[in-house]
This record gives C-alpha cells, structure tokens and sequence, in this order.
C-alpha cells in the first residue's frame, strides 16, 4: 500500500477536471428541442397553468441538465477513484463487462461496480449488475482458480453500507477508504473538486443562456399563436399523436 497525497489528487483534478466541464456544455449543444419536448408530459404542464415559453423551456432544459450532469459527474469520479486506487493498490481499469476496477489487497481480487450514489437501480439493474459479477468471477477464475474474489458495489456519496451476499455495498466514506485506505479522504477530496469551477461554470451558463434563448424563439415559432397564447393542441399532438 502506497498512501497517496492530496497534492496528487489535486494534479489529477486540476488536469481532468475541464473533461467534466466539456461535456456539459457539449450536452447542451447536442439538445435538439424537439428531442426534450417528446420526452416531457404535456398534460403536466397545462395542470400546472404554464403560461409562457420560457417557462415551458427552462423546465424541460433543466430537468435534462439535473439528470444528465449527475450521470457525466459520477463518470468522472469513477475516473478519480481508478486513479487514486492505482496509486494506492496499484488496481487498473478493468476490461471486462461491467466491471469498473479490478484491485488485489490482502490476498483478494476485488472487482469494483462504481456508481455515483446508493439509489442508481432498479431491481432488473441490479440483477444484471449481479449478473456480470458472476460473470466476472467465472472468467478471472478460468486463468487462476485459486483466486479470492470479491463483488464490490462502490457508491461514491451515500451512507448504504452492507454485506449483500452475492456483492459489498460501500458508500461514501466507506467507499473512499475502500479504494484508498484513508478514512478522510471522502472530506479531503472536496476542495480540489472546486478547482477554476466558478471560471468553468460562467463558461457553461454562457451556453445555457443561449440554449434558453434558441428554444424559446424555436418554441414560439412552432408551438404558439399569432397573438402569443400557447398552442396547447399542437403540443399534444406533437408529443403523443400516432403519427
């Protein structure tokens, strides 16, 4: 075990960090304003007495935005986490299905599923997880059939820790120390997550600013009379019509 410093977490922030950035800005730039409107229940809408464009817009952007950053951020601290594991433990990016990284510590093979929090499935979701786990565990014991191997569910927040017979579940803190051997890590890695994040964040709500403006001119156009009411009609049709 080799114990890692924070200033090699922070190089690692600092160097990748822009990644996590990129990508939501280029989710906004692929956003198609048809694409969010099918997804979105129109009836919802008209109950809740939606009166303009722009509130119809920012709704539908930024439910796109919560769902679709905590899925580009918990990538990302999958990454972080292979890092710091590799440095530590000396584990590496696995290259088999469903597997995120592989680690020997204490005479164990650990294969590691990384999530972002503890609620992340279904009960189907979970099956394959468990699945592929299995899966896993036949093909590392094909090459050594001695091997020790352990399922790691790791969440990266959370507090749902606990023995779930096929798999471990570790969350947050207990996650962190799982991939580290450093019990504070979980509170040390917060402040190099903020690095450039307010220079970073102007640059995303620059183009959420622009994507706000694009579909409410788009959404007039198309989807509101000439004297500005909302073609509530229109919308319906546009969204659930069989054709």
């Amino acid at each position: 075990m080799n114990p890692i410093s924070l200033e090699d977490v922070s190089q690692y922030v600092e160097e990748n960090i822009g990644i996590f950035h990129q990508k939501r800005i280029s989710s906004l730039d692929t956003l198609s304003l048809s694409k969010v409107l099918r997804r979105k229940n129109p009836y919802l809408f008209k109950a809740k007495y939606v009166l303009t464009a722009e509130e119809i817009i920012k709704s539908i952007v930024d439910a796109h935005i919560s769902s679709n950053e905590e899925t580009i951020f918990g990538d990302w601290l999958e990454g972080l986490a292979i890092f710091i594991n590799g440095k530590v433990y000396g584990g590496w990016k696995s290259g088999i299905i469903g597997i995120d990284l592989e680690f020997d510590k204490d005479g164990r093979r650990y294969i590691v599923n990384i999530k972002s929090g503890p609620n992340w499935g279904n009960s189907s979701q979970i099956a394959k997880m468990i699945s592929d786990f299995k899966t896993a565990q036949k093909t590392l014991r094909t090459s050594n059939s001695k091997l020790n191997i352990i399922a790691v569910n790791g969440c990266c927040y959370g507090k749902s820790n606990s023995d779930k017979g096929d798999y471990i579940k570790y969350c947050g803190q207990a996650f962190w120390e799982f991939v580290s051997g450093n019990p504070n890590l979980y509170t040390e890695i917060i402040e190099p997550l903020g690095h450039r994040a307010k220079q970073k964040n102007d640059e995303f709500l620059k183009s959420y600013a622009q994507m706000i403006n694009k579909f409410t001119i788009e959404f007039g156009k198309n989807y509101c009379n000439n004297n500005g009411a909302i073609d509530w009609e229109k919308i319906v049709r546009f969204n659930s019509s069989k054709n």
